[in-house]
């Protein structure tokens, strides 16, 4: 039985590249792809793939909080990211969404496929140098207490902080996230409150260092 694949990414020729090269591997075939994580959210939910190789700054929904919410939905899937992000905030932010795999870009398309079979048989597969930032971490966080945004804010509350980021108004926020604009007023001073930041630059630069978007999305 082929491991059925889906993969998000916000450019066409990636998606393309890795459809070609995945499909030339035995056993493995794609069965969906996405441009953004709410498309990835709904076809992932239909589709059922065995992995979802997914990009990480993607607009409309990050790849970290569709991740989330893809293990919150089915805690067996995995998921690999496959990222040009090497920085902490991405790398950390994955793992703890329950990220089975973190790929650069840059490596060649036969580790790719050997992170595929590592995550289909329950393990975790992390780039070469992944692995340092990792252990990194983790030894931060045996001397240190940190704050960060999963902790700070609710989803919810990240969804509308990383549309804000993108430039989107509060009536692009609504119509996306299904809401109406009171709520995502409400949102908004929320979270203004609660990481005492009150203008839009610093709330986008704020997002931009939590990983939860980028200036290249």
């Amino acid at each position: 039985m082929s491991i059925k694949i889906f993969v998000a990414d916000d450019h066409k020729i990636m998606r393309e590249g890795l459809r070609t090269l995945i499909e030339k591997e035995p056993g493995m075939e794609v069965v969906g792809e996405a441009e953004n994580g709410r498309i990835m959210l709904k076809l992932v939910q239909k589709l059922s793939p065995d992995v979802v190789i997914t990009d990480i700054t993607m607009p409309g929904l990050n790849g970290i909080d569709a991740t989330r919410q893809i293990i919150s939905e089915n805690p067996s899937a995995k998921v690999i990211a496959l990222s040009m992000h090497s920085d902490k905030h991405f790398v950390v932010g994955m793992l703890r969404a329950g990220a089975s795999g973190y790929l650069l870009k840059e490596c060649a398309f036969e580790e790719i496929a050997h992170a595929i079979r590592t995550v289909i048989v329950n393990k975790t597969y992390l780039s070469p140098g992944i692995a340092t930032v990792v252990i990194e971490d983790y030894v931060h966080r045996l001397s240190t207490t940190h704050s960060s945004v999963p902790s700070i804010l609710t989803p919810r509350e990240r969804e509308v902080l990383q549309l804000l980021a993108e430039g989107k108004t509060t009536k692009q926020i609504a119509s996306c996230l299904h809401i109406s604009i009171k709520t995502v007023e409400t949102h908004r001073q929320k979270i203004k409150d609660k990481l005492d930041i009150h203008s839009i630059a610093e709330l986008t630069k704020y997002a931009i260092r939590e990983g939860l978007t980028s200036l290249d999305t």
